[in-house]
């Protein structure tokens, strides 16, 4: 399937009434026609796995094209040059999220790229990085614990950051790798608490939100 065909079918599905309510859920949508996430999954389901084309699709700067690319791309072709430079290209929390749970979390660089954009300054990229380890801890169910253990002390570190994208994305990634088992969990409590302990209010929000949900399961 052509990238021109599949711009048309997504304008075919475009729906104002989906695209206002994109607005509303604070999603950036002056790239955005309004076609809606199972229209998008449906339609990758058709084209199935296709690297070359998902780097076209996103070259059209679509909203809904890029969150296509991310369903449709093969995790074993995307090099860390392709997740720099669509990291590069996030404007938006969903393209962030959809990006990042799709299709980066599944390539062997996910690890290395979530500790690597977890310090950067801009908000988008920052928050992959934490959407990245929220996502690893939900779908590489056989990980090691070490894997998750190291990354405590960068979710602890970068807890002062009050940006709203940014602090929810490391609560994200505390509460996903605590549930995990057992002694995971009792680790995130424990940075959760040390969390608590900054004089920072996006700080005690991430640790009291946290600890909601892991101390009561």
């Amino acid at each position: 399937m052509a990238v021109q065909e599949i711009m048309e079918l997504l304008k075919d599905k475009a729906d104002p009434a989906y695209l206002a309510g994109m607005q509303r859920f604070g999603i950036d949508i002056t790239l955005a026609i309004g076609v809606k996430l199972p229209e998008l999954r449906k339609l990758a389901r058709i084209i199935k796995k296709d690297h070359t084309l998902a780097l076209e699709l996103w070259d059209t700067r679509l909203h809904e094209a890029r969150l296509l690319a991310s369903m449709i791309d093969d995790p074993a072709q995307v090099t860390e040059q392709q997740i720099d430079r669509w990291t590069k290209d996030f404007y938006s929390w969903d393209l962030c999220d959809q990006v990042c749970g799709n299709l980066f979390d599944r390539t062997p660089f996910a690890i290395a790229k979530a500790v690597e954009f977890s310090g950067h300054e801009e908000e988008f990229v920052k928050r992959a990085g934490f959407v990245l380890m929220a996502e690893y801890a939900v779908h590489h169910k056989t990980a090691p614990d070490d894997t998750f253990i190291k990354l405590f002390p960068i979710i602890e570190r970068e807890a002062w950051d009050n940006r709203n994208f940014v602090k929810k994305a490391i609560n994200w990634a505390l509460r996903q790798t605590g549930k995990r088992n057992d002694t995971l969990k009792l680790l995130a409590i424990q940075t959760a608490h040390n969390i608590l302990k900054q004089d920072h209010k996006a700080a005690k929000w991430i640790a009291k939100n946290a600890l909601a949900e892991l101390t009561t399961r």
